[in-house]
C-alpha cells in the first residue's frame, strides 16, 4: 500500500482474502475479477475421501478455520499443523512421513494455477471456505481516473458484491483471517438477490454457529452486517474470543 500511495506503482494486486476489511485512506478496489472455484481440496493417500477416513487419522493443515471445522465432524481425526509449499505438504501424504493423511492448503483452483494435476480425493463447498478467498482485488488510488477506468473493463459486479458481503461480515465481526470462520457469498440472477451463508467454529470443534441470510444484491454490505449481528446474537463472538 505504502509503494502504491507513493506513486512507486499504479496497481497492486491481492488475493482478496488477504486485504484489510478497511480501506486505507486514498486507496481503492478498482476490480474484483471473476472469480473461481470456492471450493477446498482434500488430499488423501489412497484417494480416500473425507469420510473414509479411518479413526485417529492424521490430518495436517495451517487454517485455524480448516483446523476447527475439521474437529467438529466429529470423525476423530487427529489434527496437526503443517505448512510448507505444495511438494512440501504432498510428501507428507506420499513419503515415509509419520503424517498419512493430510488436507492441504491448495485449493480446487490452486492447483490449477500450478498447473498441476490435482490429486485431491474429494472437495468441501460452502460455508467451509474462508470469507473471500478465491478471489483477486486490483487497488489504486482514488484519485487515479485513467486507472480506474482501465480497472473497470475487468470488474465482474457479482463477485464485487460477494467479497462486499463478506468483507462486511467480517469487519461487524471485528475478525482477522486467522479467525475461524467461513463465510460464502453467492448470486442468484432471479430474482436478483444475494445469499451470504456464515460459519463460526470453537477452535476444539465443540460448537458452531451456522446462518444464511438473503438480501438485495445492491446492498452487499447491509446483508453482511446484518448476518454478522445475527451471529453476534446466537454467541458466535464469544467462539471467537475462545479462539483468539
Amino acid at each position: 500500500m505504502e509503494a502504491l500511495l507513493a506513486g512507486d506503482i499504479d496497481l497492486a494486486v491481492h488475493s482478496a482474502k488477504d486485504l484489510p476489511v478497511v480501506p486505507a485512506e486514498g486507496i481503492v478496489i478498482g476490480a474484483v475479477p471473476s472469480r473461481e472455484d470456492p471450493r477446498d481440496a482434500v488430499v488423501a493417500r489412497d484417494k480416500l475421501t473425507l469420510a473414509e477416513l479411518p479413526k485417529g487419522a492424521l490430518v495436517g493443515t495451517g487454517s485455524p478455520r480448516r483446523a476447527a471445522q475439521l474437529r467438529a465432524l466429529g470423525l476423530d481425526l487427529s489434527v496437526v499443523p503443517v505448512r510448507g509449499n505444495v511438494d512440501t505438504r504432498l510428501a507428507h501424504v506420499g513419503g515415509d512421513t509419520s503424517m498419512r493423511w493430510c488436507w492441504p492448503s491448495p485449493d480446487s483452483v490452486g492447483w490449477e494455477r500450478l498447473r498441476r494435476d490435482p490429486p485431491r480425493s474429494s472437495t468441501r463447498r460452502a460455508s467451509s471456505r474462508p470469507p473471500r478467498k478465491r478471489a483477486l482485488a486490483v487497488e489504486c488510488r482514488a484519485d487515479d481516473l485513467a486507472a480506474r477506468e482501465v480497472l473497470a473493463a475487468f470488474d465482474d459486479a457479482g463477485a464485487r458484491a460477494c467479497i462486499t458481503a463478506e468483507r462486511a461480515l467480517l469487519a461487524s465481526l471485528e475478525a482477522g483471517c486467522s479467525a475461524p470462520i467461513g463465510a460464502l457469498a453467492e448470486i442468484h440472477a432471479d430474482p436478483a438477490e444475494l445469499t451470504l451463508t456464515a460459519v463460526v467454529t470453537a477452535a476444539d470443534g465443540s460448537d458452531a454457529v451456522r446462518r444464511t441470510l438473503t438480501g438485495v444484491v445492491t446492498d452487499p454490505a447491509g446483508v453482511g452486517r446484518r448476518l454478522a449481528a445475527d451471529l453476534i446474537a446466537s454467541g458466535a463472538d464469544k467462539m471467537m474470543g475462545s479462539s483468539s
